[in-house]
């Protein structure tokens, strides 16, 4: 059975567009407590399932809440509310308060027109495909709300945003402080505004916090880690050491150099395997994805790190990390996983890795990385229809064959569907950054033509 509704996070759209209305989150609400209430095995008679509830700043956040928490209380499961909290925050207190389950309201990095709905199982981890299959097969059966008396309640955590805080502090080294360093945080007016500044303050760091006044409507908006523009002028302006940038909830960091340069996911994925294989910490290798760059895979070559390629999709590098006993793995984008220390991609404990790394070295960002250059790489999105197959197109295969035999080993190339939007990306990239925009070009008129 395929999915639905579920894509390679959760369920996203346009709010007030099928899937994101009222009426069908309240459904899907109660179709995955009905799923988790039979899953849940180990509670004393009479005792309720619990979830875990939080959201990013967007305002349609508030309409939504209600919707899930209507239809949990319905399917008889106890609803504890956070608050506007990132979405690793969810994940952590869903393990720490013993919850059977986690849900975050949000899209992410996208704008906030749109929103989403992401699921924890009682692990911190990502639902499995086979929990998402039975939701969406409940989703076909009717609400039937249990009696009053079984009704689900809700309250608030009041201490969630403390409680995280501390989480964030305990995985950076006690022996070790941020005194010296001034740090330009970007909240992206999102989840993060109100813990991601304490955090580095209370480890010693003097912080100038940006993006930290959301209204509802301005998450993402030209900040964060989608566009580190502000980021890169803010660590001029106040003279800073380095920057950090976040995505509005809070799982994606993207960071600047002293000098404004960015530094992405893979480079930051690189800072952290290389501190961890020098001190002996990094067990087993590293996974990136797909699109992780080529120049990444090589650099790792070089240091003997052994690397592996998942699907697109942090999910799907966690799956392959605990496949193979791994314990680092990200995205280019800025998902980072180090599963010593958070059960999911967590963009305050990764940007605390990378300065735990070169604090101990004693360096900077560019220095840490100066053996580390990243191959030219154009990445196009091309809308298409959702029904639209690549694969089958003698026009594209045409042109990915010739591509690839210009491209001679000294590249490659990758089209892939998006799992939340209407697109198809294509990604190219080699030592050539001329061949790589004139392939990345030539391959998207193609599937524009093909796609009609």
């Amino acid at each position: 059975m395929t999915r639905k509704y579920f894509g390679t996070d959760g369920v996203r759209g346009k709010v007030g567009e099928a899937p994101i209305t009222p009426d069908f989150v309240m459904r899907l609400g109660y179709a995955a407590g009905k799923v988790l209430a039979a899953q849940e095995r180990r509670l004393p008679q009479g005792d309720h399932p619990a979830v875990v509830i939080g959201k990013d700043t967007r305002i349609s956040g508030y309409m939504l809440e209600s919707a899930l928490q209507a239809g949990l209380s319905a399917a008889g499961v106890d609803v504890l509310l956070t608050g506007p909290m990132p979405t690793p925050a969810v994940a952590y207190l869903t393990r720490a308060l013993r919850a059977q389950a986690g849900i975050v309201i949000s899209a992410s990095h996208n704008p906030f027109e749109d929103n989403g709905i992401k699921f924890f199982s009682a692990a911190g981890t990502k639902l499995p495909d086979q929990t998402e299959r039975a939701i969406e097969k409940a989703l076909e059966e009717p609400m039937q709300t249990m009696p009053s008396e079984k009704l689900g309640k809700a309250r608030r955590i009041n201490d969630a945003a403390g409680r995280y805080i501390e989480f964030c502090k305990s995985t950076f080294p006690n022996e070790l402080d941020l005194r010296g360093l001034k740090i330009v945080v970007d909240c992206a007016h999102g989840a993060t505004y109100h813990v991601a500044p304490p955090v580095f303050h209370e480890l010693g760091a003097e912080v100038v916090a940006i993006g930290n006044q959301p209204d509802g409507l301005n998450i993402n908006l030209e900040c964060g880690a989608t566009c580190p523009q502000a980021l890169q002028a803010a660590v001029k302006q106040h003279q800073a050491d380095l920057g950090i940038a976040l995505d509005g909830d809070g799982d994606r960091l993207i960071m600047v150099d002293e000098a404004g340069e960015v530094f992405d996911g893979d480079q930051l994925l690189y800072v952290i395997a290389k501190h961890r294989h020098k001190h002996g910490q990094l067990k087993g290798g590293v996974v990136g994805t797909l699109m992780t760059n080529l120049g990444m895979e090589h650099a790792l070559e070089k240091l003997k790190i052994s690397f592996a390629r998942a699907k697109v999709g942090d999910r799907y590098v966690l799956e392959m990390l605990n496949e193979r006993g791994w314990q680092v793995g990200g995205e280019g984008s800025g998902h980072i996983l180090c599963l010593d220390r958070h059960s999911t991609g967590d963009g305050i404990v990764s940007a605390l890795q990378v300065l735990l790394a070169l604090r101990m070295a004693g360096s900077t960002l560019g220095d840490f990385t100066r053996e580390l250059t990243l191959y030219p790489q154009v990445l196009i999105n091309v809308p298409v229809s959702k029904d639209f197959d690549f694969r089958e197109s003698p026009q594209v295969q045409a042109r990915l064959a010739e591509a690839e035999q210009e491209l001679d080993g000294a590249g490659r190339v990758l089209l892939r569907a998006s799992g939340t939007e209407p697109l198809l990306r294509v990604m190219v990239e080699g030592k050539s950054g001329q061949k790589v925009r004139h392939w990345a070009e030539a391959i998207a008129d193609t599937v524009r033509q093909a796609a009609g």
